[in-house]
């Protein structure tokens, strides 16, 4: 007798509880049904925070995260991805444009790629992008200012916010620890404000994150991934990931800035 999509699902996580990933391929032997059955079940899995697709098959979704690292120890992590991301993100910034710059590791990679541009207007949360980008270049800066984050080297809460709204910005690039199909959750509110403010404010926003990120939850929701006109993210981001977000009306940019 064929499963109801209810007990196929929960079969799918008991699979994928038992070891670190399975095919696509091995699910649709093992369930009976065709590959659009299964993908449709995984994404029904994904949405609802269980399990993660990657490529060619499906893992279990990582726990709900309440602490980021500090910064130093993200900067050491996935650096190659960052760089890429970086390098993509940078040639989506038109000349004479005004654009924010969210907290984080991987918006430093942009930065980096922005440094020596003098033609631009740039508002940062992030203390270290900001020191980078004052050491070169001759760009407009300015800092939002805020509760200071010491961990993380960046201002947070209702001050940064406010500091944010005063701006018009042509592109805002939003960084994340934690998002899937659902949209970025942030393991203090404060975080979540300044992002909100930012995409507010302007006219584009693209979410800068490389796909270890993707499945990750904090306990604190924030910015729906509609709120988003693109994401710039790394190769191994998923295809089915890629498909999902897609319906949803993201442009997904992967890798060397392959636009999936």
């Amino acid at each position: 007798m064929a499963l109801i999509p209810a007990e196929r699902q929960s079969r799918i996580v008991d699979l994928v509880s038992q070891r670190p990933a399975v095919g696509i391929a091995e699910l649709t032997r093992l369930l009976k049904v065709s590959h659009m059955t299964v993908r449709r079940d995984i994404r029904s899995l994904e949405e609802a925070g269980r399990v993660i697709a990657i490529a060619g098959g499906v893992r279990l979704a990582d726990p709900t995260v309440s602490r980021e690292a500090p910064h130093a120890a993200k900067a050491a992590l996935n650096r190659t991805a960052k760089a890429a991301i970086g390098a993509a993100a940078a040639r989506l910034v038109p000349p004479g444009a005004s654009i924010y710059l969210d907290a984080g590791t991987t918006i430093l990679a942009l930065a980096a790629r922005l440094a020596r541009r003098d033609d631009l207007t740039i508002v940062t949360n992030d203390f270290a992008v900001m020191e980078l980008l004052s050491s070169q270049g001759g760009s407009v800066l300015h800092h939002t200012g805020g509760l200071v984050d010491r961990e993380n080297r960046s201002a947070i809460g209702d001050n940064a916010a406010r500091a944010i709204r005063a701006f018009q910005f042509d592109i805002a690039f939003i960084s994340t620890s934690s998002f899937s199909n659902a949209g970025l959750s942030v393991t203090d509110p404060g975080k979540g404000v300044v992002k909100e403010a930012a995409v507010a404010s302007a006219a584009s926003s693209v979410l800068l994150a490389d796909s270890s990120k993707f499945g990750r939850r904090a306990p604190y929701a924030s910015l729906p991934m509609q709120a988003f006109d693109t994401l710039v993210t790394d190769a191994d981001f998923a295809p089915e990931c890629v498909e999902a977000l897609e319906d949803l009306g993201l442009s997904v940019i992967r890798g060397g800035g392959e636009t999936a």
